[in-house]
């Protein structure tokens, strides 16, 4: 009996091995997952911490106030960035773990502001990489530089005590940052097409992406995606032609811009490039996952049952 009972112990542990994972491996598999997503998230604050803080350590005239206020926005993003990335439930940043949606758009950030930085400091302290980053910039800015085009607006915008020589480099940061979103878009559309986002064979958790999408606020989950994406895609084509167009007409309450704080044109002609490129993006996003749910529920309503036929 004794020999019978510790072959069925060692049968049985044999089975708990082949079969399922022990309490440690599951210990140890989910302490590594911690690991990693913590340590991802520490990375990708201190991305954001670099991205905030080039324009104040390149361009110069930062005065230590404004140094200041650089740091303690950096810090903020770099605390929301580990809070967001570090924890299982989702807070505000969408499509969290739906790569490469933000990364495509950190990426457009990134270079928009950086390029920009670079042009602007050339206008100071003049080098052989600011001189090129400039001259194709002109290059561009004078090629998209056409009437009714969101560059032209730009330049109309500007007051009439404008200088030649600031409009000419405003319109070379409007060129630039113009073609970095439609180059966003484009690589964008060509990743998701590749790697068929949202992949079926993968989870999407709509609560985890979508934090701020309700989907039990009425109406059916499809038809209010297909309504949403499209209401940002139109506003992703529109805000380029209308923010120009808002800024002239405010004109007389708000100051226009101009190169008395190169930041701020920095920060400015970056926002009014990403924020349209963002909102395309996020219609797009939007209507693929539309479409995935809609295929989800053709495929539950034909093999309702698994058995791939439809119930007699």
């Amino acid at each position: 009996m004794g020999k019978l009972e510790a072959t069925r112990q060692k049968a049985g542990n044999n089975v708990r091995a082949k079969g399922q994972p022990s309490a440690a491996s599951l210990w140890i598999e989910g302490k590594g997952a911690a690991i990693s997503r913590m340590t991802g998230a520490i990375v990708r604050a201190l991305l954001v911490v670099v991205l905030v803080s080039i324009p104040s350590i390149l361009l110069p005239g930062v005065t230590s106030d404004s140094a200041q206020v650089v740091a303690l926005i950096a810090i903020f993003g770099a605390g929301l960035t580990i809070f967001e990335y570090a924890s299982t439930y989702p807070s505000l940043v969408e499509f969290r773990d739906a790569p490469p949606f933000n990364r495509v758009r950190f990426v457009s950030l990134f270079l928009t502001v950086f390029l920009l930085t670079v042009i602007l400091r050339g206008a100071y302290e003049p080098t052989t990489l600011t001189r090129f980053v400039t001259a194709v910039g002109d290059i561009i800015g004078r090629a998209i530089d056409f009437p009714y085009s969101p560059v032209r607006l730009i330049v109309l915008m500007l007051p009439d005590s404008t200088s030649v020589n600031d409009m000419i480099l405003i319109r070379i940061a409007a060129g630039i940052s113009y073609l970095i979103s439609l180059i966003t878009l484009a690589v964008f559309l060509i990743l998701i097409r590749v790697q068929s986002w949202p992949s079926a064979d993968r989870p999407f958790n709509v609560w985890v992406n979508m934090p701020t999408f309700d989907p039990t606020a009425g109406g059916d989950v499809v038809a209010r995606l297909i309504r949403d994406a499209r209401v940002n895609i139109i506003l992703g084509f529109l805000l380029p032609f209308l923010i120009p167009a808002t800024v002239k007409a405010a004109s007389t309450i708000f100051t226009p811009i101009t190169l008395d704080s190169p930041q701020t044109l920095v920060w400015t002609m970056s926002a009014w490039a990403f924020l349209p490129a963002s909102l395309f993006m996020r219609g797009i996003a939007m209507g693929r996952i539309a479409a995935m749910i809609s295929e989800k529920r053709r495929q539950e309503a034909v093999e309702p049952d698994g058995s791939g036929f439809q119930p007699a």
